[in-house]
């Protein structure tokens, strides 16, 4: 019964991972990016839990479990903390919206045409939504050129690390538990570490946009 509603949850999934990708690029207010954020993180643990139900594997539902914790709850809600403090929209991305979702439509096709080739001797399901992953990684480096606010372009950081996990566990099945672990942990690290520059930046010149203060360094 579950093999035969495994592809529609799959494509269910990596659409909703897809989708919010490209609102991130489109929506220029940094709540709602960070909402965005964790309805991906949500996605994501969502298709990990479908992979570990296809497989019968109970450590990748604990993955599952762990992303939802991670990803879905705890970074967002870091990054939340940071911008009550802070400038709540990006106000002059490099990139127009019509121009950013342009761009996501290309660089979807381009993970298609990339993914394709790779996986050209897999024929699973997993493998065929691969390519959201990548597109997502695309993505999540053009969050990192095209914002000027460090909290945008630490949003860029999460999608693509996302991405990166998304590729992971469709192509693999999954990853084990202590590496999922001790990679989440880096993220959340990471996260943390920049909250706390971030603060320092606004407290210091009163505002975190980087176009600002590589003019102050010139």
């Amino acid at each position: 019964m579950f093999a035969t509603v495994f592809p529609q949850l799959i494509g269910l999934c990596t659409g909703a991972l897809l989708l919010t990708s490209a609102l991130m690029v489109w929506r220029h207010s940094l709540l709602a990016s960070i909402r965005l954020l964790s309805v991906q993180g949500f996605a994501l643990a969502a298709l990990v839990a479908v992979i570990g139900l296809e497989e019968g594997e109970a450590e990748v539902i604990i993955v599952s479990v762990l992303v939802l914790l991670v990803k879905g709850m705890a970074l967002p809600w870091v990054l939340a903390h940071e911008t009550r403090a802070t400038t709540r929209t990006d106000e002059a991305p490099r990139l127009n919206p019509t121009a950013g979702l342009l761009t996501v439509a290309l660089l979807t096709i381009l993970s298609y045409v990339v993914a394709s080739r790779l996986l050209s001797g897999d024929t699973s399901i997993s493998a065929h939504a691969a390519p959201i992953g990548l597109a997502m990684v695309l993505i999540g480096f053009l969050l990192l050129i095209t914002r000027r606010q460090a909290g945008s372009q630490l949003i860029g950081f999460l999608v693509l690390d996302n991405g990166i996990a998304t590729v992971a566990f469709l192509t693999s099945g999954g990853v084990p538990l202590f590496l999922e672990l001790g990679i989440s942990l880096d993220v959340l690290l990471v996260v943390v570490i920049l909250y706390v520059f971030a603060g320092r930046m606004r407290n210091k010149f009163g505002n975190t946009d980087i176009d600002q203060l590589r003019k102050l360094h010139d």
